[in-house]
């Protein structure tokens, strides 16, 4: 039954990715010549085709048969997307010593295997936010779901955090009346940069550690996919055809900083990667194409 269920997992995320990509990929269609030609960046997108997307396979195999698995990058820079990538992959090993005491199950035993999909997407346009969504499953000897979405505008508006939290709460709730609020409080709690004393954006859901039920966990899991895969381009095509001022682009360079910021300092998905012998091109994948400091 596990090796089932890892399987049921893994293809879900195999498919919300495609899905992700298709729709992305359309959006970039949806850039007309004439709707480029009035942007700010008009001149730099002359010419230029609509994004695709470049997938780049990797394997984990390092010789270790106790050690496995890989994934697939795919990464697209468009006229929309300035940089977007959507990652799957499904690994296996054990945890270093130190890392293993961390994990839920693993304290005795630190063999491991995890499933995901991660996506990270910075927009050309400041009027437009940037992104995060992943889901995974992992498996020690516990066996449990985790994930999640939050938005980080550079130009705030309240339409798009508004419906960007409704969908997240209307998945929540097919499942439990309690979740968004738990959920909610945990990602504002976690996208924060104490450093700073200040939010990476204006959030969304966070879990981990789901163990309640398999089958009701991952139908969840599934709902959280679906919800941002109904909910983001929603925003984004919103936005598509608005031009921005030279100072929001600013912003938006500097606003991105304080995302690299918190991906090197404090991420789990960072850590977990690069502790468990992930592929490192893949797990800074997140990282923006353009930033800046003041």
């Amino acid at each position: 039954m596990e090796e089932d269920r890892k399987a049921r997992a893994s293809a879900w995320f195999e498919e919300l990715r495609g899905q992700i990509c298709a729709v992305f990929e359309a959006i970039e269609d949806e850039l007309t010549p004439a709707m480029a030609a009035k942007l700010p960046i008009a001149a730099a997108l002359e010419g230029l085709a609509p994004g695709r997307f470049e997938r780049k396979a990797w394997a984990r195999e390092d010789g270790d048969p106790a050690k496995g698995g890989g994934g697939t990058m795919a990464v697209m820079r468009g006229r929309v997307f300035e940089k977007v990538g959507v990652n799957v992959s499904a690994v296996w090993g054990e945890f270093p010593p130190d890392f293993a005491q961390k994990m839920p199950g693993a304290a005795q035993d630190p063999r491991f295997w995890a499933s995901g999909v991660s996506l990270v997407a910075h927009m050309r346009s400041p009027l437009i936010p940037a992104v995060h969504m992943n889901t995974r499953h992992i498996v020690t000897a516990k066996s449990w779901f985790g994930g999640g979405a939050d938005l980080t505008p550079m130009v705030p508006f309240k339409a798009d955090t508004r419906d960007f939290h409704a969908a997240l709460k209307a998945a929540c709730d097919k499942h439990d009346p309690d979740y968004h609020a738990r959920f909610k409080k945990w990602c504002d709690e976690y996208f924060y940069l104490p450093h700073r004393a200040e939010a990476r954006g204006v959030g969304g859901i966070f879990y981990d550690n789901l163990e309640t039920d398999w089958d009701a966990d991952f139908a969840f899991t599934q709902d959280v996919g679906r919800a941002f895969l109904e909910v983001y381009p929603k925003i984004v095509r919103r936005h598509l055809a608005e031009t921005w001022t030279p100072e929001q682009r600013a912003r938006q360079l500097v606003k991105r900083g304080r995302y690299v910021e918190f991906n090197l300092l404090y991420d789990r998905g960072t850590l977990f990667g690069l502790k468990t012998g992930g592929n490192v091109e893949a797990i800074l994948m997140s990282l923006p194409p353009a930033v800046a400091w003041p």
